[in-house]
């Protein structure tokens, strides 16, 4: 499997390959459709960024596949920033965050 650098390119069957569900039913295809907005949604929040630019936020794409592969484990449709965030997924949106109040 390849992982999509353009975060616009991301669909919930990619990430559903990247979980490794051979077979996702359509209700599971829903939620990670779900995991998919709700990753995009806390990446903007986390960042500050406003809309991703493809070129310029390549390295976020593997952020949104490690989200929603949590998501996807836990059940939860909530990311604490306070919580044990990922080291790969804190470090990376450290570097892109432009909120740094």
């Amino acid at each position: 499997m390849a992982i999509v650098e353009k975060i616009s390119e991301i669909t919930n069957e990619q990430i559903a390959e990247y979980i490794r569900l051979e077979e996702p039913t359509e209700n599971e295809l829903i939620e990670l459709q779900t995991y998919l907005e709700v990753a995009k949604s806390y990446i903007k929040g986390y960042t500050g960024i406003k809309e991703f630019e493809d070129d310029l936020h390549t390295s976020i794409a593997i952020v949104i596949y490690v989200l929603c592969q949590d998501m996807y484990d836990n059940k939860t449709l909530y990311l604490d920033r306070n919580a044990n965030i990922n080291k790969l997924v804190q470090s990376t949106l450290d570097m892109h965050c432009v909120n740094l109040l």
